[in-house]
């Protein structure tokens, strides 16, 4: 018996709620109040997912340009010739499916056709660098000379030197010149021009054989600056290779490089995420106020419905109910819609950026189930609560008063 009434109750709340959501021609704004709460459910969830999807697609973006021209883990020295041949085949043996470049580094300074630019030269064997680095690979050239360069897009512009042609750079190294010293300054040849899609790394770095740095700067063989490990699992891994390093060197994290940076971007997109979701709570301010309309047109309804038996849980799941299907329709338009934008966005060249600043020309976009899931979780909570209310003031609703007054 309990259970046909149970059921009985389901059913006329369900079509109490129906009744209400219809357009009443006598009191069309509550309607259109209600109309607006949805759309701006709707819109808030559409602007969340596409502002965090931008946002994120943006920062990965960024990292992927700094994984590359930084590399995943770097082993740097603390005292001179801690690096070396021994220490990479230690590393090698425990573990053999991690991918190394060892490096020299200098200071330099880039001279052609009066053009002067103050450059990072690294010293690489160019087979293991290019397994590391695929923007290296892909702009390296066939020359043979130990005394060759590859050179960013940017810095191939200030110096009007292309591929083929040669520069001048000089060394803080002096060497004799009669009775005096000069820099030390050797022509290289331009093997290659790289473009990683980030104009500083592309104005400020190139690239040597070894050779030229055992050559010109009489580095010792087999001993280095420092060295580029690429690995799949960078941040699993860090632990493992630092607890068989020797004392007198470090190992670093390219995340580890460039805290300050990600830790300013993600406080950005947690603030914007905060300031978006301030349209979602306007939209359910509107939700209380549709809501409370309904109760304050519909009191003699409700006393009606009290009398008849109607008890005062159910009053309240009614207009709970209600609140939450407008909210929870506009959840589900908003995400159609932010899916839908997404789609638009990523298939048509709709919205170009300057390459030249954003590392890309496309506008990426990568929506997370992390940042999806609290999109729904911040608008769910806050229609959930938006509902509380106006139920709790329909539930109050003391039929004697309503029906005396009538």
């Amino acid at each position: 018996m309990s259970n046909i009434t149970t059921s009985s109750n389901k059913t006329f709340i369900r079509r109490i709620i129906k009744h209400y959501l219809k357009y009443d021609k006598e009191n069309p704004f509550i309607f259109i109040s209600a109309v607006l709460a949805f759309l701006g459910i709707a819109t808030g969830v559409m602007v969340l997912m596409l502002s965090m999807g931008i946002y994120t697609g943006m920062q990965k973006e960024m990292k992927e340009k700094l994984f590359v021209m930084n590399y995943p883990l770097t082993i740097l020295p603390t005292e001179e010739n801690a690096i070396n041949n021994t220490l990479v085949d230690t590393i090698k043996k425990a573990f053999p499916h991690l991918q190394f470049s060892p490096y020299y580094t200098a200071q330099v300074i880039t001279k052609n056709e009066g053009a002067v630019q103050g450059s990072l030269l690294y010293g690489v064997d160019f087979k293991q660098e290019s397994q590391l680095n695929k923007i290296f690979k892909k702009a390296q050239g066939t020359l043979e000379s130990k005394f060759k360069v590859i050179i960013g897009e940017g810095l191939s512009f200030e110096m009007n030197a292309q591929k083929g042609q040669k520069v001048t750079l000089y060394f803080s190294e002096q060497q004799a010149m009669g009775f005096t010293t000069m820099p030390l300054q050797k022509r290289f040849i331009i093997d290659g021009v790289f473009k990683s899609g980030l104009k500083a790394y592309d104005k400020a770095i190139m690239y040597t054989p070894l050779e030229a740095f055992e050559k010109l700067l009489k580095r010792k063989h087999g001993f280095y600056d420092g060295l580029h490990i690429y690995t799949e699992n960078p941040f699993d891994e860090i632990a493992d290779i630092k607890a068989i390093l020797p004392s007198n060197v470090v190992i670093e994290g390219w995340w580890q490089q460039n805290a300050n940076m990600f830790a300013a971007m993600e406080m950005e997109k947690q603030a914007l995420f905060l300031v978006l979701l301030l349209i979602v709570l306007v939209a359910a301010l509107n939700i209380i106020s549709s809501l409370l309309m309904t109760v304050m047109s519909r009191r003699t309804e409700i006393a009606l419905m009290r009398t008849l038996g109607t008890t005062k849980k159910e009053i309240k799941s009614i207009f709970f109910k209600l609140g939450i299907v407008i909210g929870t329709a506009g959840i589900v338009v908003g995400t159609l819609l932010g899916f839908l934008g997404i789609w638009i966005l990523t298939t048509f060249d709709i919205i170009s950026i300057p390459e030249d600043v954003y590392g890309t020309s496309k506008l990426p976009i990568d929506l997370t189930m992390h940042d999806f899931t609290f999109i729904i979780i911040g608008t769910g909570i806050i229609t959930f609560i938006s509902a509380l209310y106006p139920a709790k003031k329909a539930a109050e609703t003391d039929p004697l008063t309503v029906l005396r007054n009538e």
